[in-house]
């Protein structure tokens, strides 16, 4: 733990695993059932996914900055049959067992939790020696519901056991982890990202150093500190990291950066060049999901030579079609992304088929995608625009807001911002910029258009914002995404 320095070696990972993998099958439980884990970044956390992926359980790490009931909800969606919380969360781990009195089996560590056991007592004198028979289970994760409550992503179950060899993964050969790598972890484990990159680093004997939270100079210090040589970014971090000021900026050595790695949300193409900048050509990125319906790569070099891309397939096969008709569109034309798969089923969204069904094109049941949109160019290359749902049309024209957010994002006056479409009388939807002010800086019409103003010498003025609002409060999940509905909500009219 890069705050901490709590360390967990892995022997002590295996041991520590395969005791309560122990404790789970002694109490009941059987391959293919749930458990729910509601945890902060620790250490403590890998145990219970060893444990869950070593006894054939289906492990679902939960959000902890959702309210009780939204945690609950995933809890009973999942058909959790035992629920592990981690006591730094006391109170929420206490509401949400009030909520899910089905759920019998209760773990808490780090502290006590009133309704739950101790996880430290109840383990006392459990074997941890491996079980006789380990088969492998599974992550069902839930996305971030950035447009909607979350989804579970239900993956089929491994046909193998924990340790049979598998078909190493393209991440380990893209980006050459390997037994010396040490990947430094800035985001919460409970995202897809993070836990599964964290896990693949761990299965192959590597380092893993997890930051209990992001803080931008805390990252540089992390990275000198335990010498990194991979990690993983979202663009937001990368804007607070570029933002230090120079002097702080310059105080770490990251040169032992070999790979650092971003997806999760559309990175603004000065942001990137800045990183290119400052770290080398280390800067990879990939355009995946958490329905793993298909992934794009793209290295430095690829991306100088195609900025703004998120890179060409390298899990399935991109298509662009019409969001409306479903037809296939030509190479330049924005549409939604579908990516067909040639080598496995596509995911499906647990308990509910409409959700699944609205994810496949109408015609091609091999095709799926999670509602963004963008466009290939002619050699391949893909551009991600927006969601569907996020798009603004004003005066029949469709307007992107990534273009004007991008235009925005590294302002030395702006600290974070999103665009989004509200109506209008005349033109359907207006354009409005909300702006969390940079530190120090004194938000007001002044400001307001000189952001507009720095927006049109950068993009068409029709894209550009008409109005600018200031905030201190961004929705943002901790992974990066904005969560645009709680500011359509906000702002339902033009301020």
């Amino acid at each position: 733990m890069a705050g901490s320095g709590t360390a967990v070696s892995h022997g002590e990972l295996e041991r520590g695993s395969a005791r309560l993998a122990r404790w789970f099958v002694d109490h009941g439980l059987a391959p293919g059932d749930g458990i729910a884990l509601l945890a902060d970044n620790s250490a403590r956390l890998f145990e219970v996914y060893w444990a869950a992926l070593r006894c054939g359980l289906v492990l679902t790490a939960v959000n902890h900055h959702l309210t009780a009931a939204e945690v609950a909800y995933i809890v009973r969606d999942c058909g959790a049959k035992a629920l592990v919380v981690d006591g730094t969360l006391g109170p929420l781990g206490e509401a949400v067992g009030a909520e899910v009195p089905d759920v019998g089996l209760r773990l808490a560590y780090g502290a006590p939790v009133k309704g739950f056991a101790d996880y430290d007592a109840a383990l006392d004198g459990v074997a941890d020696t491996p079980l006789p028979d380990e088969p492998a289970g599974a992550l069902m994760l839930y996305s971030s519901g950035t447009t909607g409550r979350p989804k579970g992503v239900r993956p089929p179950m491994p046909q193998r056991r924990i340790d049979d060899p598998e078909p190493p993964s393209p991440f380990t050969r893209l980006y050459g982890f390997t037994s010396e790598t040490v990947y430094l972890s800035p985001g919460p484990l409970y995202h897809a990202a993070p836990l599964r990159f964290s896990a693949l680093v761990q299965e192959l004997g590597g380092t893993v150093v997890v930051m209990e939270r992001f803080d931008a100079e805390g990252a540089l210090a992390a990275i000198e500190r335990f010498r990194a040589t991979h990690s993983q970014w979202v663009p937001t971090m990368f804007v607070r990291m570029l933002k230090l000021p120079p002097e702080v900026r310059e105080r770490y050595d990251v040169s032992s950066m070999r790979v650092a790695i971003h997806a999760a949300a559309p990175c603004p193409v000065d942001v990137k060049r800045a990183m290119i900048d400052w770290w080398g050509p280390v800067i990879h990125e990939y355009y995946a999901a958490t329905e793993a319906v298909g992934i794009t790569f793209i290295d430095s070099a690829q991306w100088l030579e195609h900025p703004g891309s998120v890179g060409r397939a390298g899990l399935g096969v991109v298509r662009i079609a019409d969001p409306e008709t479903g037809e296939l569109l030509p190479a330049g034309r924005v549409g939604t992304i579908y990516f067909e798969r040639r080598d496995g089923p596509l995911f499906t969204y647990h308990n509910d088929p409409e959700k699944t069904q609205a994810s496949r094109h109408p015609e091609h049941g091999d095709w799926g995608t999670t509602g963004d949109l963008g466009y290939l160019d002619e050699d391949g290359w893909l551009y991600l625009t927006d969601r569907k749902a996020f798009m603004i049309i004003s005066g029949g024209v469709n307007i992107y807001p990534r273009d004007a957010e991008d235009a925005l994002a590294l302002h030395p006056a702006v600290l974070d911002v999103a665009v989004i479409g509200v109506p209008d009388a005349e033109m359907g939807e207006a354009v409005l910029a909300v702006v969390q002010p940079a530190p120090d800086v004194e938000p007001g019409p002044e400001l307001e258009l000189e952001l507009i103003a720095h927006t049109r010498t950068h993009i068409a003025a029709f894209k550009a914002p008409r109005r600018v609002v200031f905030t201190d409060d961004m929705p943002r999940t901790p992974t990066g995404k904005l969560v645009k509905q709680k500011l359509r909500d906000r702002y339902p009219s033009m301020p």
